[in-house]
């Protein structure tokens, strides 16, 4: 099967199905969620047993209970974070604060800051937990590596050198993380035990690699790419690209649902592709859903499959932003 097989798989079957998979709209609008405060925005983190959404906005973390859909709380007085993640069964939270070259964790009931860890590694970008290791990764776009941060003394224990800028990561519950490298197109493989890493595949034709998304039954991989506006579909065995589907331009983030078959990603260009996954090797879009110009990360509620993607709006015309708008955008599954 050539890499291109699925791009030709996923244009063909939109084709065919275009008068029932586009007319049949799987999301919709439903609301929003205002917030307070301005600057840059960032990962949305969902902590699905505890049903918190977490908004990352300029120095604060914003917090929304999913059953309400209300704000419950901030995280405040950080110079500029950019992603959240909880360490299951601890009760603590840790937000990457990539000015300040620091990782804040807070208690995941009060919201108060417990500790600040100084990291060696600079300017933390994506968080992420793993819990085969009981370890906090970031990934640090300032010096091409990963900080490694033991839960439970909360100290900086290792470096992985990743000899790239790293994006987006996810981990497969064995003990493997897979990382996107975003300037060199490629996929590296770290051990979260020996943290170390332990392979690296060519992403092409992927180029800008971002956001990552796994189906650890099938043992796929999904890394949606800026530069060829395709969504690639990579097999964690052999590191092999299996096939790239058309996205829309700008993109930053891609979840999979594993319930409803679903990889969907949220671009900058005010849409969201939504892609239907038919076996582990053919894909084909279904729905490309209006959004919001740069509403372009997301988090997936996967007990209702809602999606969330934050943004501001902006004076028509300009790229000046409009003060007070900061809003999480809710869409439901019809």
């Amino acid at each position: 099967m050539t890499k291109f097989f699925c791009a030709f798989i996923a244009l063909l079957l939109l084709f065919v199905t275009n008068g029932i998979a586009q007319t049949q709209q799987f999301y919709s609008f439903e609301k929003s969620i205002t917030l307070p405060g301005e600057g840059g925005y960032d990962y949305l983190f969902i902590d699905q047993p505890n049903n918190k959404l977490y908004v990352s906005h300029g120095t604060a973390v914003h917090v929304i209970d999913l059953k309400s859909e209300k704000l419950v709380g901030s995280i405040m007085s950080m110079q500029g974070n950019h992603g959240t993640a909880v360490a299951t069964g601890s009760g603590k939270g840790f937000i990457s604060d990539g000015k300040a070259n620091a990782v804040v964790v807070f208690d995941i009931a009060t919201l108060k800051t417990i500790s600040i860890i100084p990291l060696t590694g600079k300017k933390p970008d994506a968080i992420i937990y793993d819990q085969f290791s009981n370890r906090i990764f970031t990934f640090n776009g300032g010096s091409d590596n990963a900080s490694v941060i033991d839960v439970n003394s909360l100290k900086e224990i290792g470096l992985i050198a990743l000899n790239g800028a790293p994006e987006y990561a996810v981990a497969d519950g064995e003990g493997k993380m897979y990382i996107n490298l975003e300037d060199k197109n490629m996929l590296k493989v770290i051990d979260t035990k020996l943290m170390t890493a332990v392979a690296a595949y060519s992403l092409a034709p992927c180029g800008g690699p971002t956001g990552i998304a796994i189906d650890t039954i099938n043992k796929r991989i999904f890394t949606a790419c800026r530069e060829n506006k395709g969504m690639s579909v990579i097999n964690m065995a052999t590191g092999k690209i299996i096939c790239t589907v058309p996205i829309g331009a700008g993109v930053d983030a891609v979840v999979y649902d594993a319930v409803t078959k679903l990889v969907i990603c949220s671009n900058g260009d005010g849409t969201t592709t939504i892609i239907r996954q038919q076996t582990a090797d053919k894909y084909v879009v279904v729905q490309t859903l209006v959004t919001q110009i740069r509403a372009k990360t997301l988090a997936l509620n996967t007990s209702n499959h809602k999606i969330y993607l934050s943004v501001v709006d902006f004076v028509p015309g300009t790229k000046t932003v409009v003060a007070g708008s900061f809003k999480v955008l809710v869409f439901k599954m019809n």
